[in-house]
């Protein structure tokens, strides 16, 4: 079972820590993930769609009323909307120099505020969750969100960490800026920390 110990002093790696804290480039990137993230499926019925209003409700005078032509008008109950939204693609994208900046920017700001945990290695013989939860009790990163990035997920570390609530697990290349942001600590290997340049 793996153990906590300080081992050594790790050098990040300069494009990390000389890496300023980009709160303007953040923003942009944490909204085009989440713009991504859209479905764009909401939908609604204008007056053209709507059943029925094929008739006009009264004559066009002498009724002492408004004029009408259908019943499906949007100021009528029961009518179309109007300037509702329709099924749209909400995805943008920014250019990958940027994006690669955003990342260093948000592992630089997490590693400032002492929220990154760099282990030697990680990996079980065999998928184990209690292990998995002892050793991240260690670090104390039980009952909040965690992050662990590994450089090659493998089955057993996998199953151990899948049934932890607030734990995700992801590999080196497959990071971003705004998986890094949300969680509230990160636990890393040393391989994949040094892969990240």
């Amino acid at each position: 079972m793996m153990k906590e110990k300080k081992i050594e002093n790790m050098q990040v790696p300069d494009s990390i820590s000389d890496s300023p804290v980009r709160y303007k480039l953040l923003r942009d990137v944490v909204k085009m993930y989440e713009a991504n993230k859209r479905q764009g499926t909401v939908s609604t019925k204008t007056r053209a769609e709507v059943s029925g209003g094929g008739k006009k409700p009264w004559a066009q005078k002498h009724t002492g009323k408004a004029r009408a032509g259908s019943s499906r008008s949007p100021i009528w109950r029961g009518g179309g909307v109007a300037f509702g939204p329709k099924p749209r693609d909400y995805s943008y994208s920014i250019p990958k120099m940027a994006k690669k900046r955003a990342l260093f920017s948000a592992l630089s700001s997490k590693i400032k505020d002492n929220e990154v945990v760099v282990v030697d290695k990680l990996d079980f013989a065999s998928p184990k969750t209690k292990h998995m939860v002892s050793l991240l009790k260690s670090f104390g990163m039980v009952g909040i969100s965690s992050l662990i990035v590994i450089s090659k997920a493998t089955e057993s570390l996998l199953k151990s960490s899948r049934n932890i609530p607030y734990v995700r697990m992801m590999e080196c290349h497959d990071l971003n800026a705004y998986e890094i942001l949300k969680p509230k600590k990160i636990l890393i290997t040393k391989q994949a920390l040094s892969s990240l340049r």
